[in-house]
């Protein structure tokens, strides 16, 4: 891993975020390759999605909607180890994600005068997984259980074909789906499968979605930007991050896992220490080397660790780590320090944060009961991880009598007097016409 040092210096938020490590390949560019291949879903179908699984997924003449038989049928290959444990992810994602569905409130005014704040769920949800280098049954249950959760009617997944499956999604992605009732599957990856759900394809009976969640790779965030605006989207998560706070306090045997367990995702994942202590770094820097050397994935594990997106940064004091960190705004952000909770106070941008020496990324991967679908790239000073709330929409239902209505009519009609808009005051004042 390469070093930054940051010490000594006194920067500003925006030199900050000009020097954080980045991946070379930055969302504009991805932006530019992908929108021909949204635009083809959008106008050609079915024809565009099979000509990119040949291209992309190396399939073809597979059924691209997943007969329900065949999600069902899964589970029977389901090792019971796993089975147990996806059923204990979902039981613990359930309780997690309750917490995110806020309560109807209603709002007094005055006499006859009301406002009902509601929480409505969006009518359907496109879900993705990714099938790349590694199968997520995990990501199929962050997303499924958040919009059922919320309250979700309509739910549709899609995943990536897999040659060596009979053109079916990974397995394991199916089990997941088996295991949350979801019954309408589709083998479409990468930008295709988020066109195709902004678009939809009569041809296989996708109907157009409302929300495209789902994490994937730099195109498929690339490709939920170019829809944006035609449905929502849950946040550009794209490839993997992880950034860690730490001192000579903590034990650099976990700090090392802890990176080498993102990079093996991708090799463009990206994995960065920010540290006030040199030795400490010097400690971890060979912990990296001798346990990345025994990891199964060790050549992705390399790549993404020797890549630009990845660091070792040496800062003055642990001030200046939160101001990196903030201004990186990590996907993952962990704090492993003599003083975690004084840590924490200074952060502001991270998609989820893990405290502590033992409660590592990987436990938010699968079993912590938070989301692990969250933002990447930096969107995470402005965007928060998926969740419950995700597909809830607030909407205000005003209801005023006669005489609340009255009490407001002076000065309303003096707002609109004063904006030009006499004919908003004269839909008040007809209602105490004589007569009425």
């Amino acid at each position: 891993m390469r070093t930054i040092d940051l010490r000594g210096k006194s920067l500003s938020r925006a030199e900050l975020l000009q020097l954080v490590p980045r991946a070379a390949l930055g969302a504009d560019e991805a932006v530019e390759r992908v929108r021909p291949l949204v635009a083809a879903v959008a106008e050609r179908g079915e024809a565009a999605l099979r000509e990119q699984a040949r291209d992309f997924d190396r399939v073809e003449g597979h059924a691209l909607r997943v007969p329900i038989d065949r999600i069902s049928a899964s589970l029977a290959d389901c090792p019971d180890e796993v089975r147990n444990a996806l059923v204990e992810l979902i039981a613990r994602l359930r309780r997690g994600s309750a917490a995110q569905v806020p309560e109807d409130r209603v709002t007094r005014i005055g006499d006859g005068a009301e406002i009902r704040q509601r929480w409505q769920p969006v009518s359907r949800v496109g879900l993705y997984a990714p099938g790349g280098k590694a199968a997520y049954p995990s990501s199929v249950i962050m997303n499924a259980v958040s919009a059922q959760t919320a309250g979700v009617p309509g739910l549709a997944l899609a995943s990536p074909a897999q040659a060596d499956n009979d053109g079916l999604p990974h397995p394991a992605v199916l089990w997941a789906a088996a295991l949350c009732g979801i019954d309408e599957v589709y083998a479409i990856g990468g930008a295709g499968a988020i066109a195709a759900f902004a678009h939809g394809v009569d041809a296989i009976g996708l109907d157009p979605v409302d929300v495209v969640t789902g994490p994937g790779n730099v195109f498929v965030a690339a490709a939920k930007r170019v829809v944006s605006g035609i449905v929502g989207i849950d946040s550009e998560a794209g490839t993997t991050e992880i950034l860690v706070i730490a001192d000579d306090s903590a034990d650099p045997r976990f700090v090392a896992a802890d990176l080498i367990s993102q990079a093996e995702h991708d090799e463009a994942a990206a994995s960065v220490l920010v540290t006030d202590s040199e030795a400490f770094a010097a400690r971890v820097q060979r912990e990296v080397e001798l346990r990345a050397s025994r990891t199964r994935h060790v050549d992705r594990v390399a790549t993404a660790l020797a890549g630009p997106q990845s660091a070792i940064v040496l800062v003055d004091d642990l001030a200046t780590a939160t101001r990196v960190s903030n201004a990186y705004g990590p996907e993952h952000l962990e704090i492993q320090t003599a003083d975690d909770e004084g840590v924490l106070a200074g952060i502001s941008d991270a998609g989820a944060i893990f405290l502590g020496g033992f409660t590592p990324v990987s436990l938010g991967d699968y079993l912590a009961g938070s989301n692990h679908v969250l933002p990447t790239g930096g969107t995470a000073r402005f965007a928060s991880g998926l969740g419950a709330h995700t597909f809830l929409r607030p909407q205000q239902v005003v209801v005023y009598g006669r005489e609340a209505l009255a009490e407001a009519e002076a000065p309303l009609l003096a707002l609109a007097g004063a904006e030009g808009l006499p004919a908003h005051g004269e839909a008040v004042s007809a209602r105490f016409e004589t007569g009425v």
